[in-house]
């Protein structure tokens, strides 16, 4: 499959989106420990108390994150290798990918770091343009087939 240039485009974009989706979790975690909010009473034991075990604003940024980023990146995951197997010009793929990644990148900076608005609007809308294009594109090369 590797031979697809446009699907291989796209598995080097996808890693990079889900490589994002594991520093995301990374930070979540030093928030956490660095806010002392743990979500688990034993984790809270472990690390002064169960008092610690209580949300906290920073942590649940970051949480909303990624929790942001699943339900974003997974219907990427499916319609970019699904589009990648209608073979696509390389050069509109490969922009359909890079576009994706970079609204994806920009929004999760503009969420963590608390960003003025519109920011974090404006990626997560540059972000679903290509999402929506690709639909559309396997809708019409699978339509025949119905």
């Amino acid at each position: 499959m590797l031979d697809n240039e446009a699907f291989g485009s796209f598995v080097f974009y996808s890693t990079l989106l889900i490589i994002k989706m594991y520093i995301v979790a990374i930070i979540t975690g030093q928030v956490r420990l660095r806010k002392k909010a743990f979500a688990n009473p034993e984790d809270a034991m472990r690390h002064g108390g169960l008092h610690f075990a209580r949300e906290d604003p920073d942590v649940e940024r970051c949480r909303r994150a990624h929790h942001n980023d699943m339900e974003n990146i997974f219907p990427f995951l499916f319609l970019g290798a699904v589009y990648s197997m209608t073979e696509p010009a390389l050069p509109i793929a490969r922009t359909h990918f890079q576009v994706f990644f970079l609204g994806r990148l920009v929004h999760t900076v503009a969420y963590l770091l608390a960003l003025k608005a519109p920011t974090r609007s404006l990626a997560y809308t540059v972000a679903q343009v290509p999402c929506f294009s690709m639909a559309v594109q396997v809708l019409i090369a699978v339509a025949s087939y119905r």
